[in-house]
């Protein structure tokens, strides 16, 4: 271990054992994962800011040759005594049977001390600690089963785009880091959770009536290979969504990203997304893909899983 007074500092944050490979088929070593986010930090932080997380920590890293994450990896809900490090900030939020503490980040600092404490995902809450009650967004995840093509996902895609287009919602659209898509409308947080579920569950159901051939609402495995599930779940209270801009824990550090939807349609691959390719596509970019998601100010509508049931 490297003595703290020699530690590479990122952001104020001493980095230890920063030659520790993280995500073995690219070599990166968890000082590349901090400069990373020291790199993109503009971008991902607005997705962070105020919303408690579910991290996922790897402290050995990501194994050769592991598939969705390493046997070392594992989701971690609430705070433990490190979450005071760095600026890192800890919320109280009431549950079933307890109160859990969940972490936030809201500054550069604490976003590299995730880094140091060997976090290698980040998945957010769809409200704020402000106003945990009261979701700012919807997300439909789109889960291709494994016999599902790249450009069926993408067409899949723009079916949901279409229905929300038809409810006079506008959404926006990012990879998953893996093989899915996440369709994202920002809401004003007035409608509660189980509003914002209800719509989601009632949503999915009409895609479903309307192409069962493509997709489904069934969470078993078993018979959606060749279906695309829409997972309406990530609107339940407490379930979260991959962040923006965070990696995956998987061998080639896989990204998270939005795309516009003219992007998405000449995307032949997700593949391109990794923690070494972001920062420089982010350098290129003229504007952010998502300009007008900050600015969207809609509610869901009135009367909206009555119109739903009837499609």
């Amino acid at each position: 271990m490297a003595r703290a007074e020699t530690r590479p500092i990122v952001a104020g944050v001493g980095i230890s054992h920063p030659d520790r490979v993280v995500f073995p088929a690219t070599r990166a070593t968890k000082l590349d994962l901090a400069r990373y986010y020291d790199a993109v930090a503009s971008w991902v932080l607005p997705h962070l800011v105020d919303r408690p997380l579910t991290l996922v920590r790897c402290p050995n890293g990501v194994a050769a040759g592991a598939g969705k994450r390493g046997p070392d990896c594992f989701y971690m809900k609430h705070a433990k005594v490190w979450a005071a490090f760095g600026g890192i900030r800890r919320v109280r939020i009431q549950e079933q049977t307890k109160v859990g503490e969940y972490v936030v980040v809201d500054s550069l600092a604490a976003l590299v001390g995730l880094v140091q404490m060997n976090v290698l995902e980040m998945h957010t809450w769809n409200s704020r600690a402000a106003d945990i009650e009261r979701p700012d967004r919807i997300v439909i995840d789109l889960d291709p089963g494994a016999e599902v093509a790249w450009r069926d996902v993408v067409a899949a895609a723009t079916v949901v785009r279409k229905l929300f287009a038809a409810l006079d919602l506008a959404c926006f659209v990012k990879t998953t880091g893996g093989r899915g898509l996440h369709v994202v409308v920002p809401i004003l947080p007035r409608a509660d959770w189980s509003e914002c579920l209800a719509f989601a569950r009632a949503f999915a159901l009409a895609l479903v009536r309307r192409q069962p051939e493509i997709f489904t609402e069934r969470f078993a495995k078993a018979g959606r290979a060749d279906k695309i599930l829409l997972d309406y779940l990530r609107n339940n209270r407490t379930n979260t969504s991959i962040a923006a801009y965070s990696t995956r824990a998987r061998p080639n550090a896989p990204v998270s990203v939005p795309v516009t939807w003219n992007e998405l349609a000449r995307l032949a691959s997700p593949d391109r997304f990794t923690m070494a390719t972001v920062p420089a596509r982010l350098a290129r970019l003229r504007q952010d893909p998502w300009k007008a998601y900050r600015s969207t100010r809609q509610r869901l509508p009135r009367l909206a899983v009555r119109a739903l049931e009837a499609m």
